[in-house]
């Protein structure tokens, strides 16, 4: 970035123009990606970041600003899950993140530079989720800027186009990109889009099904422009995280009860370091 600044200004007046037009879209990743390491909004929850800290009231992050966080955890929801989707440019990202953030559909939609991002909420076993759904870039030359938004992702969905076979034969690819980037924990889905267009298929319902079986994967045909599993989606997701996050919230905290709680068989040494040694049961 710093450098193309200076191309800018020891440029030519010639040249000027298209390198300001190249640093406009430039500057706002730049900015974006920068920001992530102060806003709290980007401070999201972690799987692996779970502890006794984190649990008194709501379940969300650890940071110098955890107070600030939980209040409006109290007032907003209950939890945030930052979801990303992943995929070729092309398959369809963006219509299913407004399809499921807004029940939109858009035939002209562009495909996504750098990365966006749009939140719903929605309801969870009684408690209230906050989705927060990330779509990034499926270009090769975007994943330098997009790798860095897999950082506190405790969901995925893994999307290719029914009607072309390449963008499944690259799910592969994408796989290895996630688990190399993203937390060990982390809950994913793989959704074949497309399937309004039915009679340009090149990807049998069976082929994703065997694939997401030998990886270990939930598995869903999708249409975002007629919103066939968008919801059934993102809702599966949003459980199976929901479901991880409360037992590991039930172990944390029977875990700190047993240990503020000396009694219930817990036999204590009161006595000298003499072979005399008493022992003494304590209750509440």
């Amino acid at each position: 970035m710093y450098i193309l600044i200076q191309n800018l200004i020891l440029a030519p007046v010639s040249k000027k123009k298209s390198k300001i037009k190249a640093l406009s879209r430039l500057v706002p990743l730049f900015i974006f990606t920068k920001l992530s390491n102060f806003l709290p909004f980007f401070e999201n929850f972690s799987l692996l970041d779970l502890s006794t800290s984190g649990l008194r009231g709501k379940r969300f992050i650890e940071s110098d600003r955890e107070d600030e966080m939980a209040h409006r955890v109290d007032h907003e929801y209950d939890y945030l899950f930052k979801i990303v989707l992943i995929g070729d440019s092309g398959v369809g990202k963006s219509n299913i993140l407004s399809r499921f953030t807004r029940n939109e559909f858009c035939l002209e939609s562009k495909s996504t530079i750098g990365v966006e991002f749009a939140t719903r909420t929605v309801q969870v076993e009684g408690k209230t989720v906050k989705a927060q759904i990330w779509d990034t870039a499926g270009q090769e030359r975007y994943r330098a800027i997009t790798s860095a938004y897999y950082r506190g992702a405790v969901g995925a969905l893994l999307v290719y186009d029914i009607t072309k076979r390449q963008t499944f034969d690259n799910v592969q690819r994408w796989l290895r990109e996630l688990r190399d980037h993203a937390d060990s924990n982390i809950v994913l889905m793989m959704a074949g889009n497309k399937s309004d267009l039915n009679h340009l298929r090149s990807v049998s319902e069976e082929d994703g099904h065997a694939l997401a079986e030998k990886e270990g994967l939930s598995f869903l045909e999708t249409s975002a422009l007629e919103a066939t599993n968008i919801e059934k989606a993102f809702q599966t997701i949003l459980n199976e995280i929901y479901h991880i996050v409360s037992k590991k919230a039930l172990a944390a905290q029977e875990a700190a009860a047993s240990a503020s709680i000396p009694g219930q068989g817990t036999t204590i040494n009161v006595g000298d370091e003499s072979g005399n040694t008493k022992t003494a049961c304590c209750s509440t």
